[in-house]
């Protein structure tokens, strides 16, 4: 039989919801993976089967040891063969410039890095790339792009590993039009945002992401949101938040999400779905049972995780949003003035602000982790917690707090210890739960090892997998596999993504779910997660035996508004 009709035939079969092995045929593929366990992707048992691959797509699944050859034929030796993992919220916006092969991700066979939560690469005005580049890190590059669908063609064109996504920022479209303070937009400003949002959506994006515990994002109203999410939905994008509070409002919080999921009648999700503070631990059931009866309503909610009880962010998380109004530099200024600082430490030690104070949620500076200084002076400071700089220094922790952020001139990336251990074990077990480092993409070598991260940028999908599926068994190995490829990819309607089957592109992973685990921690973050072996995407082999092949095949991957023509 010849290729085409064959290719066409398998499609035609899947279309009609059936999952064909294909005979074995007298054709020869680019590439074959033998003696393999295949997840597809769907959250169905596992087949015996190889897995054959013409070009970006798969080709066909043939009975285990067929008669079929291939250019390139690669032995599976009995471990698991899946689609390549979808990371659901990525923060390698900056590291895949500085470093296109996205190591940390790619060694845990993360196919797919999507951005976008509240803050995306555009779309831009003069003075946004100007403030940029000023905030520029260790990472340095010019900025050769306005708009979110040219940064992403930007990585393409540059040469990146994964395949690349995004939502557009509600923060970048409110800085884009509003600037950064406390203001509300009236129609004609929030007419304008709505097509910044629509113009994005023709550009690929997925929809519009929000963080709403960061100024100037947190001064957005609710009905702001609904007309951002509104014009993504025209065109059946979702909208997806980092939530007003995770802790003393955790519900208050979530109730509006699932607002705006009836508002749109589109998909909403939660980013980083987390209880902060012991005190509020038990309303990590209580959120979770709101969601089963939003989706028993009909509605599209679900959320994504990352595997750790501390969340990542800024020693800024710890300043009230009011002295952040108005951009960085703004605010130095004001920490600057001894009024303002004295009036800052009082609320930074209140108990009943009405803002999300991520340092006493997590009820120690012993729990605050420093993990990341733009200022090399600071670097020694890395890894201490705030409470043992503030010792050394003899200062609060407070007026420490503020003083490093003005030394830095920067946010000084912090862990934070907020969650439980069981409240992460409750999260992940949920069947609308996918996955989401919340963290770059980057590797233990150049302009990296200048500041530290946290674990989960090398460690999330590995300890997911290797620690939580595997050792804690809260679920199938073919259900853990679903929640990182054909979940993400039908949420946020991905085609042909997340997927095992003919037809669909091969972003694929070969890994030993016998062995797969992490080696990052909090004091030495930046190990790899051992266990797979080999990664294909869209076709071309980028992990071998472990080893980073120095390929760069990643593309673009557009949400359902595009208007540019056929994905490829």
């Amino acid at each position: 039989m010849p290729r085409l009709p064959f290719a066409l035939l398998t499609l035609a079969l899947a279309a009609c919801g059936t999952q064909p092995v294909a005979d074995a045929l007298d054709t020869r593929y680019d590439l074959l993976i033998r003696n393999g366990v295949v997840y597809d992707g769907s959250g169905a048992a596992p087949q015996r089967v190889d897995v054959a691959v013409d070009g970006d797509r798969i080709a066909a699944l043939l009975p285990a040891g067929s008669d079929a050859d291939a250019a390139q034929v690669v032995d599976a030796g009995g471990r698991a063969v899946s689609p390549g993992f979808i990371n659901t919220l990525s923060w390698a916006t900056e590291s895949l410039i500085e470093d296109g092969r996205g190591m940390s991700g790619t060694r845990q066979g993360v196919t797919l890095e999507i951005f976008g939560e509240g803050w995306s690469m555009g779309p831009y005005n003069d003075a946004m790339k100007a403030d940029a580049l000023r905030q520029q890190g260790d990472i340095r590059y010019l900025i050769e792009w306005t708009t979110l669908g040219e940064y992403l063609a930007f990585l393409e064109t540059r040469g990146v590993t994964p395949n690349v996504a995004s939502f557009v920022g509600a923060t970048t479209i409110r800085i884009h039009e509003l600037g950064e303070d406390d203001v509300t937009p009236d129609a004609v400003q929030l007419a304008r945002m709505q097509d910044l949002v629509r113009a994005a959506m023709r550009e690929g994006a997925l929809g519009v992401g929000t963080s709403l515990i960061y100024p100037p994002a947190a001064f957005a109203q609710t009905g702001e949101l609904v007309a951002l999410a509104q014009a993504a939905a025209e065109s059946g994008g979702g909208y997806v938040s980092h939530m007003r509070s995770e802790a003393d409002r955790f519900l208050e919080a979530l109730d509006e999400t699932i607002a705006i999921a009836r508002a749109t009648g589109e998909r909403v999700g939660v980013y980083h779905l987390k209880a902060a503070g012991e005190t509020n631990w038990p309303k990590m059931a209580q959120a979770i049972a709101r969601i089963d009866a939003a989706r028993a309503e009909g509605l599209q909610v679900g959320a994504d995780m990352y595997a750790y009880t501390a969340g990542g962010t800024g020693l800024t998380a710890s300043l009230p949003p009011w002295v952040q109004a108005g951009g960085h530099d703004a605010m130095i200024a004001r920490l600057k003035d001894p009024a303002v600082r004295d009036r800052v430490i009082a609320e930074m030690r209140d108990p009943d602000v009405e803002w999300e104070n991520l340092r006493l949620l997590a009820g120690s500076d012993e729990r605050l982790v420093l993990i990341d200084f733009r200022t090399p002076a600071l670097r020694p400071l890395t890894g201490k917690t705030l409470a043992e700089v503030a010792r050394e220094r003899g200062t609060s922790p407070e007026a420490t707090a503020i003083d490093l952020i003005v030394e830095d001139d920067g946010r000084v990336g912090t862990a934070y210890f907020l969650m439980s251990e069981e409240n992460v074990e409750l999260g992940l077990r949920q069947p609308w739960v996918t996955l989401g480092s919340d963290a770059e993409s980057s590797a233990p070598e150049g302009v990296f090892l200048r500041s530290s991260t946290h674990p989960r940028a090398y460690g999330n999908v590995a300890r997911f997998l290797g620690h939580y599926v595997r050792e804690r068994g809260l679920m199938t190995l073919e259900e853990g596999i679903h929640r990182m490829t054909g979940l993400p990819a039908a949420n946020w309607k991905l085609r042909d993504r997340g997927c095992l089957q003919p037809g669909c592109f091969a972003d694929i992973v070969v890994f030993d779910p016998a062995t797969i685990i992490d080696h990052a921690t909090y004091a030495e973050p930046r190990q790899f997660a051992t266990g797979v072996a080999d990664v294909f995407v869209n076709g071309v082999q980028v992990l071998r035996d472990g080893e980073h092949t120095g390929a760069t095949p990643g593309r673009v991957v557009r949400g359902p508004g595009w208007q540019g023509g056929e994905d490829r």
